[in-house]
């Protein structure tokens, strides 16, 4: 017996009809298509940007802060300077110290407080007596430990 020749199906011979899936499932030649990739992009880049601003601004909050520091530490040194001549002129001149201790309002844009204090240590050098004044002068602002606290401290010895 032989066998019945075999039949090609109905179909075969023409291509399939392509159905169009919806976005949600279309294929792409690697699977699903990815769709929001870019917001999330966009996401990701506004996060970087937002915290790239927020570092400069810190940065330069800071940079503000030492200027400022800066500028007030150098108003301090010459009230301190300031100070230091006053004490050394009235000793100069006087031959004494000006006060144990004497303490002022310096305003040099800022008002600094200033104590100038002196010592005085007298010795015999032969027939002569001779005097050394230990003179210092501190000019601060501020309280000790805040964020605006300056000091600075100048001293000088004369002989007489």
């Amino acid at each position: 017996m032989s066998a019945a020749p075999v039949r090609p199906q109905a179909n075969s011979h023409r291509p399939a009809q392509c159905v169009r899936a919806p976005a949600s499932v279309r294929l792409h030649r690697f699977g699903f298509v990815q769709r929001g990739f870019a917001a999330m992009a966009a996401v990701f880049v506004l996060v970087l940007l937002a915290g790239l601003g927020a570092f400069l601004l810190t940065l330069s909050n800071t940079q503000q802060v030492n200027s400022a520091q800066d500028l007030q530490g150098s108003r301090a040194y010459w009230a301190a300077r300031a100070g230091l001549e006053w004490a050394v002129a009235l000793t100069t001149s006087g031959g004494a110290c000006p006060g144990a201790s004497s303490t002022f309002n310096v305003d040099t844009g800022a008002s600094f407080a200033l104590t100038v204090t002196c010592s005085v240590l007298s010795y015999s050098e032969g027939a002569a007596t001779v005097k050394v004044f230990s003179l210092t002068a501190v000019a601060t602002q501020g309280t000790a430990g805040s964020l605006g606290y300056v000091e600075r401290s100048l001293s000088a010895s004369l002989e007489n």
